[in-house]
């Protein structure tokens, strides 16, 4: 049994010393590319300065025989990388793949100091952190780094759903969790190949009525991921982590996109994977407050004074609890316009 004092002492000798709380960047989209693709790496220097997050992906996408190149070229990448407020990501292959140790020996040792998370896919519980939570402190003493690099894991099986509170809580590295619903609808044997948003099939009818035919009865398409994605964030905002939405594989349907990440952002997801660079402004759009959000949040933390009692505003009961609500909308607005003048500038800062 460890002391909670322990909790915040380097797990290896020469290590750097763990955070205490996660930092909170602009996260609004987690942009995934190839790097085992030489014409997306030509790429880079115009997509990173346009994304708050810009992940090399080592896993599934990646066939196994450019597993090697893929690894190879995210070490250029990080090399070479000045990118500013951006943050550098990785997702690396899973615990039980061949090539996991491989993934994370070469990149803490060639671009420790570039990496800001590691992604960590199939996560089931604990125990899968403290191991790469050890075996990282061990990497980072050795390559001497000056900041710890964090774990963002991907909630892809129900064992993992089942333990996302103690996934969440096993180190103080735990940068947030992602939703992987394709993996998740196969291991829970849902009966559906969508790679995240709704289903046709999963809906709600009408009540029978008088006079109306059962083919009229009103039917409401209905959300598959509602419950996985609020015990995510509730776990995620238990242990001062962050939730993200993961991805959403029907790239030519916007307009559903925009609706699955507005879900997951109004649940509390801070973002989501964009897998193709019409996904980004989707991303930037939805996971910003709009401005009108904002003024009428502003008008209302203005109008409460000291944050206690409550007041009518425009017809409306205020209270301490809506003055909190109305400070995560212009807290996260403010966040945002660190990196974002146009966001800035009409968000009236």
């Amino acid at each position: 049994m460890r002391s909670p004092k322990d909790f915040f002492a380097p797990l290896a000798l020469g290590a750097p010393n763990p955070i205490r709380e996660v930092p909170i960047r602009p996260s609004r989209m987690i942009h995934f590319f190839d790097p085992s693709n030489e014409k997306m790496r030509s790429k880079i220097p115009a997509i990173a300065p346009s994304v708050d997050i810009l992940l090399g992906n080592l896993e599934d996408a990646v066939a196994a025989d450019n597993k090697e190149a893929a690894r190879n070229g995210l070490v250029e990448v990080g090399r070479g990388w000045v990118n500013g407020e951006t943050q550098l990501w990785t997702r690396v292959n899973s615990l039980d793949s061949p090539w996991f140790i491989d993934d994370v020996f070469t990149l803490v040792s060639e671009i420790g100091e570039k990496l800001d998370v590691i992604m960590v896919p199939k996560v089931e519980g604990a125990e899968d952190i403290h191991y790469v939570d050890q075996l990282l402190a061990q990497l980072e003493a050795k390559a001497s780094l000056s900041r710890p690099i964090l774990i963002h894991a991907i909630l892809e099986t129900a064992r993992g759903v089942a333990n996302v509170e103690e996934i969440c809580g096993a180190s103080p590295r735990m940068q947030g969790l992602s939703l992987g619903p394709a993996d998740l609808a196969a291991d829970r044997r849902m009966k559906t190949t969508r790679v995240g948003g709704g289903h046709p099939g999963y809906l709600v009818r009408q009540d029978p009525a008088e006079g109306v035919e059962d083919r009229d009865r009103f039917t409401f398409q209905q959300d598959l991921w509602h419950y996985t994605i609020s015990r995510m964030v509730d776990a995620c905002g238990s242990f001062g982590i962050l939730p993200f939405y993961g991805p959403f594989g029907d790239i030519a349907d916007v307009l559903a996109c925009e609706d699955q990440f507005r879900n997951a952002y109004l649940l509390g997801c801070v973002g989501a994977w964009s897998l193709h660079p019409v996904q980004i402004d989707i991303a930037k759009k939805v996971f910003s407050p709009e401005p009108s959000e904002v003024e009428w949040a502003m008008h209302v933390i203005s109008e409460m004074g000291d944050g206690t009692g409550a007041v009518m505003i425009d017809g409306k009961m205020q209270d301490d609890a809506t003055v909190k609500q109305c400070h995560v909308i212009v807290n996260l607005a403010r966040e945002l316009s660190a990196k974002d003048p146009e966001l800035a500038s009409s968000y009236g800062f």
